[in-house]
């Protein structure tokens, strides 16, 4: 599976068998008093030594490997009456596992967040999570988050900070320069100005857009109708269909999808988007067959692979997704997402998450990055050698963004997640309309 394709689909597949497991388990969450973090009232954790228990994925060792170099290489003595004790579980079963142990009050000091977002969001109103906008500055490392990856994770938890950001991606528009440079074409900046470059490039013979609409990779067109949204009505405009106070089926949002839908129509996706899966798209672009391609940072591996990539990565550079003329957004708002944020147990919140926490906090952004090439939520601290000039431009979009914005899909139930992907590239070849796209999502909204 891709990464891409992992992230914009797991919490789909696995939401709504998590969230069905709510009402067995989570209803003891309601008698628990919250406590502060830190307080460590009952807690083992709380004693002067004893083990750190990390919780992970069986298909994520990454955050495993870090914590050990830290508890290696960099922390060493702050960590030594703490020793790492990681463990794992399988993702499809990880939700659940989550949902057991919370009551217990068993959960360990750190663990991989839920795949539901709602899920997490349960716990911590249960007591259950720390909230690190606290934790952080308890430990002296209040500005250990990018400004952006903080966004994320409180857009994702309901405002609330209640994970560290491992990964952030972020997400906009790759173009090919040289393609943009023969045909006399100025990186654009608006929608208008992008819908002129298409046009452009259309009426020399260049396909401006590289997208995969084959089932589920649908994804990256509904990136386009998200985004749209979120430049022309503003940051909070799908919180709103998830609150209930908005509809995908409302003027003002269905002319999101109509705009996508007349590129589309306009040839400027290319023939067939249906019959094109993610593999095929990332290869379009690379390969110099489209001007334009919609991704996310995790691409960087792509891009920096000199066999895979036959335009060069210096021939390759970033847009921001446009404004949108008269929108309340801005294209400062980056999209972005945060991987699967790690979360901390409140009842184990002692001493040595303390120390954990305040490693972590310093060194993270800095192995995960050196070591295993991962871009998280945090500060970089101390240089990294040999990062290729793509990457760092992408750091730097990254600790220069002030905010960020959600995908389509973050807010929706599985089954409309995969109503949307699924119908992706019909409404981008024309064959379905912005406002038959957009009842179909809502009649799964309810």
């Amino acid at each position: 599976m891709t990464r891409s394709t992992s992230f914009a689909n797991r919490r789909a597949v696995f939401g709504a068998a998590a969230l069905t497991c709510l009402a067995l388990v989570l209803p003891a969450c309601a008698d628990k008093e919250e406590e502060s973090p830190g307080d460590g009232s009952g807690s083992p954790a709380t004693s002067a030594g004893g083990d750190f228990a990390y919780l992970g994925l069986t298909e994520n060792t990454t955050v495993a490997s870090v914590l050990a170099a830290l508890e290696k290489d960099y922390c060493a003595d702050t960590l030594a009456a703490y020793p790492l004790k990681a463990s794992d579980y399988a993702q499809d079963q990880f939700d659940q596992q989550l949902q057991l142990l919370a009551p217990q009050d068993a959960l360990p000091n750190l663990s991989s967040g839920p795949n539901a977002p709602a899920l997490a969001v349960e716990l911590y109103e249960g007591g259950y999570l720390v909230d690190f906008s606290t934790a952080l500055a308890e430990v002296g490392a209040a500005d250990a988050l990018l400004p952006a990856a903080a966004s994320v994770v409180e857009s994702l938890y309901d405002g609330n900070l209640i994970g560290l950001p491992n990964e952030f991606n972020i997400e906009g528009v790759w173009y090919n320069k040289q393609l943009l440079s023969d045909n006399g074409i100025e990186p654009p900046a608006t929608w208008d100005e992008f819908t002129a470059a298409n046009a452009k490039l259309a009426a020399a013979g260049v396909q401006p857009w590289s997208v995969a609409g084959s089932g589920g990779d649908g994804w990256n067109i509904t990136r386009l109708v998200g985004n749209y949204i979120f430049r022309s009505l503003g940051p909070d405009a799908m919180q709103a269909v998830a609150d209930g106070s908005a509809a995908l089926t409302d003027a003002e949002y269905v002319a999101a999808a109509d705009a996508v839908n007349a590129w589309g129509t306009a040839g400027y996706f290319g023939a067939a988007p249906t019959s094109i899966d993610y593999a095929t798209a990332m290869n379009t672009f690379l390969t110099g067959q489209a001007a334009f391609y919609y991704m996310g940072s995790w691409a960087l591996g792509n891009f920096n692979n000199e066999e895979e990539n036959q335009i060069g990565a210096d021939n390759i550079g970033y847009l921001p997704f446009p404004d949108v003329a008269g929108g309340k957004g801005s294209s400062d708002q980056v999209p972005a997402n945060a991987g699967m944020p790690q979360i901390m147990s409140t009842a184990a919140y002692g001493d040595a998450s303390k120390a954990w926490l305040k490693c972590i906090a310093d060194n993270f952004g800095h192995v995960a990055l050196s070591e295993y090439g991962v871009i998280s939520g945090f500060q970089v601290n101390g240089e990294v050698a040999d990062l290729p000039a793509l990457t760092q431009e992408v750091q730097q979009i990254m600790a220069d963004a002030p905010s960020s914005v959600l995908w389509f899909e973050a807010k929706f139930s599985a089954e409309a997640t995969t109503t949307s992907q699924t119908n992706a590239g019909l409404l981008a070849e024309g064959g379905l309309s912005g406002a038959d796209f957009m009842a179909a999502i809502q009649a799964d909204l309810g």
